[in-house]
């Protein structure tokens, strides 16, 4: 069977276009941090927990040498909201040619959607895009930060967002094989 899914691209092409979303009080015990060890099983564990019900699958195929190359490689950064101390959720970047930099993957574990974490990470990693070529000599200064998310992401995505200042550029429309959310 297939399904019909529906791909948005947005992007900002200034630092000015990033609305933050209001932070979490401290009493709820939010933090963000960046993973600075690149890791093969911490990625694929995040990445897992966050896509699992949304059919995030296009990673699972990946040898854990794959996956250890590409977070590796120099400009690829992941940034993880954690609730009490436990991950929550996280936004992985991906630094590209001539100042270009996209969110690759950005969501929530199941558990934590809901709770006001997500505009705060989207805006927190957003501002981290922006400011990448400050952790990572001879890159060239953000000029756009991009992402796409289809309709199979969360219900709230799109409008996440659009919130924080994305604008649509690009929409596709294709048929793909349906596929089971994980279940564990």
């Amino acid at each position: 069977m297939s399904i019909t899914v529906t791909t948005w691209s947005l992007e900002q092409t200034s630092p000015a276009d990033l609305r933050p979303a209001r932070e979490p009080e401290p009493a709820a015990g939010v933090r963000i941090e960046r993973a600075e060890v690149p890791s093969a099983d911490f990625s694929r564990f995040l990445y897992s927990a966050v896509g699992g019900d949304i059919q995030w699958t296009d990673r699972l195929a990946l040898s854990r040498a794959e996956w250890q190359r590409h977070m590796e490689r120099p400009g690829v950064e992941t940034w993880v909201a954690y609730e009490k101390g436990t991950p929550a959720g996280y936004v992985e970047l991906d630094a590209q040619d001539e100042g270009v930099v996209e969110i690759l993957y950005f969501g929530l574990i199941p558990a934590f959607r809901g709770r006001r974490i997500g505009g705060h990470l989207l805006s927190y990693g957003t501002a981290r895009a922006w400011d990448l070529a400050d952790r990572w000599p001879g890159r060239t200064p953000t000029k756009r930060v991009w992402l796409h998310t289809c309709s199979l992401d969360g219900e709230h995505a799109m409008g996440n967002y659009e919130r924080r200042g994305f604008r649509l550029f690009d929409t596709k429309v294709a048929q793909e094989a349906e596929r089971p959310a994980q279940e564990w």
